[in-house]
């Protein structure tokens, strides 16, 4: 004779209810899948296990993968520093770039899918009204600030791109060692600038090329035209 069950069956209405799926619980989920694994084990299956939910239910909140990359790094423009309140427009506006390069490269598979995925989010929108308020202390038109802001952004992404690899420390120096060798070996009657050139074009630290490049930018915005044909 079976004994009988001492447990008592607890109906699902007694049972405690799972949180309610928000989108910005799902990022949430999703930024902590990115710090602990990585870009790659971010997928709306992973993070419906996390939630205890199935995938389907997350597009109810999240169009697609291409929506929840740009809201994951929105969700990391957030933690940047505030546009300084005082100080000379360009220092400022150097802080501000280099905070959001600071994103990319802290991140690198977010650098690279910011390249073929456009930022959204408030997070984004005060980045950019930042800069163009920036650009707009300058002296700049709104026409030429409103160029230019998206060449900055890109070229601060695009540099991410090519030099945030989190590789590991010191990997970076034995790059450019071979690279220089590699140009040395060159023929200096076929390439003689090119050689005679190889510790100029290799010298600097990140930080100095970094804003020697920002600077090339904005100078460049500063003192070139939008073409007439756009502003008729």
């Amino acid at each position: 004779m079976a004994a009988e069950s001492t447990s008592t069956p607890q109906s699902r209405r007694e049972r405690p209810s799972k949180p309610a799926l928000t989108r910005e619980g799902i990022i949430d989920t999703a930024l902590k899948i990115l710090e602990d694994e990585g870009i790659g084990k971010v997928t709306m299956r992973r993070i419906a296990t996390a939630l205890d939910t199935g995938p389907a239910s997350l597009y109810v909140y999240v169009h697609d993968t291409e929506d929840l990359h740009a809201q994951l790094l929105d969700a990391l423009l957030g933690r940047m520093a505030p546009v300084p309140g005082r100080g000379p427009w360009r220092k400022r506006l150097h802080a501000v770039l280099s905070g959001y390069a600071g994103v990319l490269f802290a991140y690198p598979e977010i650098a690279r899918m910011t390249v073929t995925t456009h930022p959204s989010g408030p997070h984004y929108a005060s980045l950019v009204e930042a800069i163009l308020g920036l650009l707009s202390e300058s002296g700049a038109s709104d026409e030429v600030a409103a160029w230019g802001v998206d060449l900055l952004l890109a070229s601060v992404t695009a540099t991410a791109v090519e030099h945030g690899s989190g590789q590991p420390h010191g990997e970076g120096t034995e790059a450019l060692a071979a690279l220089a060798a590699n140009i040395a070996a060159l023929s200096e009657e076929r390439y003689p600038r090119t050689v005679r050139l190889v510790d100029q074009m290799l010298s600097g630290t990140a930080e100095e090329r970094f804003e020697w490049g920002m600077d090339v930018l904005i100078n460049g915005i500063l003192n070139t035209p939008r073409p007439s044909s756009v502003n008729d």
